[in-house]
């Protein structure tokens, strides 16, 4: 699947695009996404694109990256970890563990092209229009839209969808706190008005919404009992999508059913996705589970984050008959930082200087070797992967915006290129322990028979929490280099309902989080790093940071006005995160491992901005699967 801002807020499975049944193929008949405005008002597009030209233009036929003739048919099953409890997305992070297969029910105004960058077509909206300061925009929706019980998607459904999520998700809450009136305003017409002009962003993510059915979550199940939008459910919920829930055991597993009948089947830009009559999710504890069920056949498709794993555990018959087929996928799409994150909202993690010692206890290269058999890089960038991670000394227009924070920020940032401590040999751990040891001091701290005190002289001890039991060989790795700081570790493992509980609640320590960044990132980043979602249980400011430098950073990259001012602006945003040492950086790789049993295809080429494309792209392979033989 492709990799856009929703994606990294929902972690829901992607749906590409839809048009009118009977429609003729194309987008409606607006000339261009460029279409020239009349002097009173914009005109309206069947594009949006923050930077750059649309690729495809209103008479597209589909997507280049698909197959238009792919059969339809067969059974997909894919596996998730963990567990749910619920099918509210309004209130997923928040209360219980949504269920990924959401993502295939639900839609939203308009889907990013797998091929382009920061450009989305229209899905329930036909087309859209803002004016060049991007005070506001107009979405246009499509009059044969419609839910799964054939009521039509009208402008209350975009409007409730808009409230709701904002007032129970802190993280749409974050992500959509400019908009400051959304109304009815005309038939089929949505106006969105934002709070100051020039966020050039803003036009498109409110295209972003999922839209939920008003009438539905108005009405009652059915026992009579009026259905809650601030609570968790595992009712079937009432979608407009390609897919609805066929069946499910709670916390196990999901199917869900290809909508025959579904509205938007002809769009051109959906020509040739969704090609499973069923898409199955099989709940597994963790990854090792999960992978015994795929050598099994219970499961079709099978991401392995686990370098070991894919080094040794991949050598089962069905791998050496070329039945189960190994791959790898670059990483283009996404940025990350992985690390373990400090809960700075406890007093021990105020100072820099010990979450720097924390850094230099971190030896990563022996990590790397005895755990992952060298196949990981040290992060070393909260963009890592892409053009917007910083390196070096800042210049150019990098060095400009990072002037405008100079009091705010470490004096390093202008320095010093930032650099992980390396290890891997006796004499760099020996050397890094020492600066460790010399920054507690100057903090401080002080070591009282083999233990670490504060000036208090209160030991200092931490807890390392995680749900994920695989984690703990990397806590556990880490433990004794902390020990010989003189700190006091303690590792425990906990069910995802007390972990997730517990992080809503701030009582942790340290924990591993990651982040995950699209290429053209924007509001989001008020949740991810922005002094005002610090304190917001579900969101994702892990460690609850709270720096104006940042906040003004964040600023300059949300209302950037072209590319380059983009991606100097995350690059300062990046370094000046990088400096105040709020995690420390693990591990990453620059593909996706992945394994299938060979009972699929896809068109080529793959889209370059997908992880894989699978399943939206690819189709079930009858001739492939009699050779592969019956799951």
């Amino acid at each position: 699947m492709a990799i856009t801002r929703r994606h990294l807020l929902q972690s829901a499975a992607s749906t590409v695009i839809a048009p009118a049944l009977g429609a003729a193929a194309g987008f409606p008949a607006i000339n261009s996404a460029h279409a020239q405005s009349t002097a009173s008002e914009p005109a309206w597009r069947h594009a949006l694109s923050l930077f750059g030209d649309v690729k495809y233009p209103a008479d597209v036929k589909h997507f280049d990256y698909v197959n238009p003739d792919a059969p339809k048919g067969g059974m997909v099953r894919q596996i998730s970890i963990g567990t749910f409890d619920n099918f509210n997305i309004a209130v997923s992070g928040v209360k219980g563990k949504i269920a990924p297969a959401i993502g295939l029910i639900y839609e939203t105004l308009t889907s990013g092209a797998q091929d382009e960058i920061a450009t989305y077509y229209g899905l329930l909206a036909e087309s859209f229009a803002y004016p060049d300061d991007f005070s506001w925009a107009k979405y246009r929706l499509r009059k044969e839209a419609r839910w799964q019980d054939g009521k039509p998607v009208t402008p209350e459904d975009v409007l409730f969808s808009l409230e709701v999520l904002r007032k129970y998700n802190p993280m749409y809450s974050a992500y959509y706190r400019h908009v400051a009136k959304a109304e009815k305003t005309g038939e089929g017409e949505v106006t969105f008005t934002f709070d100051s002009p020039g966020n050039r962003e803003l036009p498109t993510i409110v295209g972003e919404i999922t839209v939920l059915p008003k009438h539905w979550w108005e009405g009652v199940d059915s026992d009579g009992k009026k259905r809650d939008i601030s609570a968790t459910t595992l009712e079937k919920p009432l979608g407009s999508g390609p897919y609805r829930i066929k069946d499910f055991t709670a916390g196990r597993s999901v199917v869900l059913e290809r909508v025959k009948d579904y509205w938007g089947a002809n769009l051109p830009v959906q020509v040739g996705t969704n090609n499973f009559d069923e898409q199955r999710f099989e709940f597994f504890r963790d990854n090792l589970v999960a992978l015994e069920a795929f050598k099994a056949d219970q499961a079709d498709w099978i991401l392995e984050n686990s370098a070991k794993q894919w080094a040794t555990a991949y050598d089962f018959p069905a791998v050496a008959e070329k039945r189960v087929i190994k791959e790898q996928f670059p990483m283009r799409s996404v940025g990350r930082m992985q690390g373990f994150i400090f809960n700075l909202r406890r007093d021990l993690f105020k100072d820099v200087r010990l979450r720097r010692a924390f850094n230099y206890a971190f030896d990563f290269e022996e990590m790397n070797k005895q755990l992952f058999y060298g196949a990981y890089k040290r992060i070393n960038s909260y963009f890592s992967g892409t053009d917007l991670a910083s390196s070096g000394l800042p210049e150019g227009q990098e060095l400009q915006i990072l002037e405008t924070v100079r009091d705010k920020v470490p004096a390093e940032v202008f320095t010093t290129p930032y650099t992980n401590p390396v290890g891997g040999n006796p004499e760099a751990v020996r050397a890094n322990l020492r600066e460790g040891v010399r920054l507690l001091k100057e903090a401080g701290f002080e070591i009282k028979d083999g233990k670490l005190v504060d000036a208090s002289g209160k030991p200092v001890s931490v807890e390392f929490l995680t749900s994920e039991p695989p984690m703990e060989r990397l806590m556990l790795f880490y433990k004794p280099s902390l020990e010989r700081l003189g700190i006091t570790v303690s590792i425990r493992t906990i069910d995802d309902a007390q972990y997730e509980n517990r992080l809503r609640n701030f009582d942790f320590d340290i924990v591993t989080d990651v982040w995950a960044q699209s290429l053209s990132p924007g509001n989001e980043q008020r949740d991810f790093f922005g002094s005002q979602s610090a304190d917001s249980p579900g969101g994702k400011n892990t460690p609850g940071i709270k720096n104006p430098a940042v906040d003004a950073l964040i600023d300059r990259i949300i209302f950037a006005k072209n590319r380059t001012e983009l991606v100097a602006a995350c690059k300062a945003l990046d370094r000046v995160l990088l400096w105040n040492f709020y995690v420390v950086p693990q591990y990453g790789t620059d593909s996706w491992n992945f394994a299938r049993w060979d009972r699929f295809s896809h068109a080529e080429p793959l889209p370059k901005y997908a992880i894989s494309g699978f399943p939206t792209v690819w189709w079930w392979d009858a001739e492939k699967a009699a050779k592969v033989g019956k799951a």
